[in-house]
């Protein structure tokens, strides 16, 4: 019986790591009866509070094992309550190794196991905080079976050598002029959203009398220095926040996984078993087209949610000749990637055209409707800005949409704002959806999608001429979608 078949505790020293998350996590409490102590007189005992997280973290250590027995990860925890948790080993998707600062200091590191479960409860996680970094390293190659085929060697008095590492193979590796594209990752208005948040709430508790004479004061170069100074103190949280996350990213393949790295503080190494990637996601948004980047994710079956976004991730926002290579690296062929793409012909162009007119239509109106009732005529003018911007994002979609089955592989790509490229395997294509509203129908159109087992359930392209769809679907998964046509005919 190997050591992980045995019931196996956390490491020890987690008994120094366990207290101080609790008493973080009691902090507003044990506040509370500090001040409430003081006032009434008692001092310090009110820090005896101090006990109850810390006997918490103690517990949790105690109560907390797990095991690899009969192909099964087992998990037990609680003390009141047992709570066991149990997977099969081989719907093992992915392997994520967390190390903040802390750990990282102990040497130790927290391993969650992803299985495709839908839970979203903490407490259905598999979740191993923590252990010795040798030893999660070792879990993790037996969960994922990175190692490669390899002849026993025994020495003369018996002994096994144990197998030799595979050999990592480095195909993308973090580089300081990736902090260009963090203001073009959309965290920028994300930064500036929380200042003007934190702005709101402190203004609600903090009275402050403006009076007419500072009204006054307010001039035009006093707003565009204020609003400078904001989208600069938000470019620079934005591209603190992306080196803090992705620092030290290194994108390898080892043996069966694939391994993702990266964290300044943090450390965190997720590991994607080769078998479970069905196919990637070559993120395009708007903003990072401009700053000439793209960002990668893994289309990995039996990952979903929040679990799929969080461990799929296989490239950061990054330039965009590694972005097509790290795609092409895990797809095994860069055809995907570059192939041209068929489009879906003048029906599905009108309709990009007329949906962008439509939704410009009411920003038209106003402005024409004030020269009506009497106001500037320069305002037809503005009428116009509407319709030019309308247009260019027609053009754009027009552009963006098209799909092809390049090199056994289903390919979508659509969208402006958050443009998309998917390539899935069609090995990994369980069914087809077809979807067409009563405008779509009369233009002959249909929304395509491929399902599948892995990431958001599906690859989907809009707009689509019924005969390329089926011709599509039949080329991917032949006679899946064409025995149901029989029957109609």
């Amino acid at each position: 019986m190997t050591p992980t078949e045995t019931w196996q505790r956390l490491d020890p020293r987690m008994l120094l790591v366990h207290p101080i998350k609790e008493v973080g996590r009691f902090l507003p409490v044990l506040i509370g009866l500090l001040i409430a102590g003081g006032a009434s007189g008692g001092g310090p005992w009110a820090l005896l509070g101090v006990g109850l997280p810390v006997g918490l973290g103690v517990v949790r250590y105690l109560t907390t094992t797990y095991r690899i027995h009969d192909g099964r990860v087992e998990l037990r925890r609680g003390l009141l309550q047992r709570h066991t948790l149990a997977t099969p080993v081989d719907r093992v998707r992915a392997v994520d190794l967390t190390a903040s600062p802390i750990h990282r200091i102990l040497g130790l590191a927290t391993v969650v196991i992803g299985t495709g479960s839908v839970a979203s409860d903490a407490d259905e996680r598999l979740e191993l905080d923590a252990l010795p970094r040798d030893e999660a390293a070792r879990l993790r190659a037996a969960l994922l079976r990175t190692g490669q085929a390899y002849a026993v060697q025994v020495l003369p008095d018996g002994t096994a050598l144990p197998p030799p590492p595979a050999v990592e193979q480095v195909v993308a590796r973090f580089s300081p002029r990736w902090l260009w594209y963090a203001p073009f990752s959309g965290t920028v208005l994300v930064a500036a959203g929380a200042m003007l948040g934190v702005a709101g709430q402190l203004s609600q508790s903090i009275h402050v009398r403006i009076t007419e004479a500072d009204l006054a004061a307010i001039t035009e170069a006093l707003v565009l220095v204020v609003a400078a100074g904001i989208v600069v103190l938000a470019i620079v949280l934005a591209v603190g926040g992306y080196l803090v996350t992705n620092g030290n990213f290194v994108l390898a393949r080892q043996g069966s996984a694939w391994h993702v790295r990266r964290g300044l503080l943090t450390h965190r190494e997720i590991s994607i078993d080769v078998a479970r990637v069905a196919g990637v996601s070559l993120g395009e948004p708007a903003a990072l087209r401009v700053a000439r980047g793209r960002r990668v994710h893994a289309i990995v079956t039996g990952l979903g949610g929040e679990h799929h976004a969080s461990s799929s991730m296989l490239l950061p926002p990054a330039p965009r000749a590694i972005g097509y290579d790290v795609a092409s690296a895990v797809l095994g062929d860069a055809t995907p990637m570059s192939a041209p793409l068929l489009p879906h012909g003048r029906a599905a162009v009108t309709r990009r055209y007329t949906r962008a007119l439509l939704g410009a239509l009411p920003f038209v109106l106003l402005p024409v409707a004030g020269v009506v009732a009497g106001g500037p005529v320069w305002l037809l003018v503005v009428a116009l800005l509407p319709v030019g911007v309308a247009l260019a994002l027609a053009v754009d979609r027009v552009r963006s949409l098209g799909h092809a089955f390049v090199a056994g592989h289903v390919v979508m790509r659509s969208g402006s704002a958050l443009r998309s490229r998917d390539a899935l395997a069609a090995g990994h294509v369980i069914g087809w959806n077809q979807r067409a509203t009563w405008f779509q129908r009369r233009a002959g159109l249909v929304s395509l999608a491929a399902t599948t087992a892995g990431g958001k359930g599906r690859v989907h392209v809009p707009d689509v001429p019924v005969a390329a769809a089926i011709a599509l679907a039949e080329a991917a998964t032949p006679g899946l979608v064409g025995q149901f046509l029989e029957e109609v005919r």
